[in-house]
């Protein structure tokens, strides 16, 4: 009996972990965002489904996941495309290679807030290191944090800058994986670096691709610090994403029933988007060179 009992002992501490860590706040959430809660009293009225009908109705909640949208579909192809284009040029096993690649890795591994502290003064319109480069030329100082259409690129630049030494590093395995005599074979029949490119690396890369695709949407569909310490949402909305309003509505106004609903409504939209990838995308993914 103890002998059946053993592997199951062996993965019981990893197990405890992941339920007192993921299942057990997933199912409070869905509890909490059936109820009416303000941290302060002990009464949990239930409410039924009034926090969605509140959440699905209000002009702030389509903005946020709007932006979210739109700063996903814009930061996810720049950094996997700039990623896979980098990690091509760094295969080699040089030391200027290896320096390249822990220089673009270190972002990954440093502190989100300090990261957006430092942009912070790098972009800040009177002292920004950005604007003082641009004034030297004669361009100006542009208000790049306040201003409603250039402050979701520059997060957007700040969290590809913050992850793309980590795609780097994973495109690299994906690409040293791929045999060399297929690369020697193309260029027998005197195929052209680009036709190389496109036709043996992307396909042979894709589960790569993939991969990285599914971890950057959820990211991008996560992102709150940088948008906390940079722009608390604004200027008028324009970065204020799903997480963001989030953090506002349960921890600013203290409606937790409120927030508890648009996280179940974040786990729902990242789920479905997960499994339409899987579908459209999935199938297209070959494991084997």
């Amino acid at each position: 009996m103890l002998r059946k009992l053993t592997p199951y002992l062996f993965v019981a501490p990893l197990m405890i972990f992941i339920a007192v860590f993921t299942y057990i706040p997933i199912l409070t959430s869905l509890n909490l965002s059936v109820r009416q809660w303000n941290f302060l009293t002990p009464d949990m009225p239930f409410v039924g489904l009034r926090n969605y009908e509140e959440l699905l109705a209000s002009a702030e909640f389509w903005n946020s996941l709007r932006v979210t949208v739109v700063f996903a579909v814009l930061s996810v192809p720049l950094r996997l495309g700039a990623a896979l284009l980098i990690a091509s040029r760094l295969l080699r096993e040089t030391v200027s290679s290896r320096l390249l690649r822990g220089a673009f890795f270190l972002p990954s591994v440093t502190s989100i807030v300090s990261i957006a502290v430092v942009f912070s003064w790098v972009f800040a319109t009177d002292y920004g290191m950005v604007n003082w480069i641009l004034h030297l030329v004669g361009l100006g100082r542009p208000q790049w944090l306040q201003d409603p259409y250039l402050a979701l690129w520059v997060l957007i630049v700040v969290n590809t800058w913050r992850q793309l030494g980590y795609d780097i590093v994973i495109y690299i395995a994906g690409l040293q994986a791929i045999p060399q005599e297929l690369y020697d074979a193309a260029a027998v029949d005197g195929g052209k670096r680009f036709d190389v490119f496109r036709r043996v690396t992307i396909p042979l890369v894709m589960p790569t691709t993939y991969f990285l695709l599914v971890i950057s949407v959820i990211e991008a569909f996560q992102v709150f610090t940088i948008v906390n310490v940079m722009t608390k949402g604004g200027p008028a909305g324009a970065t204020d994403m799903l997480v963001n309003l989030l953090y506002e509505i349960g921890f600013g106004l203290f409606d937790i029933g409120r927030g508890s609903a648009l996280a179940v409504i974040l786990f729902v939209l990242l789920v479905g988007l997960a499994l339409l990838k899987s579908r459209i995308i999935g199938s297209k993914v070959h494991y084997e060179a």
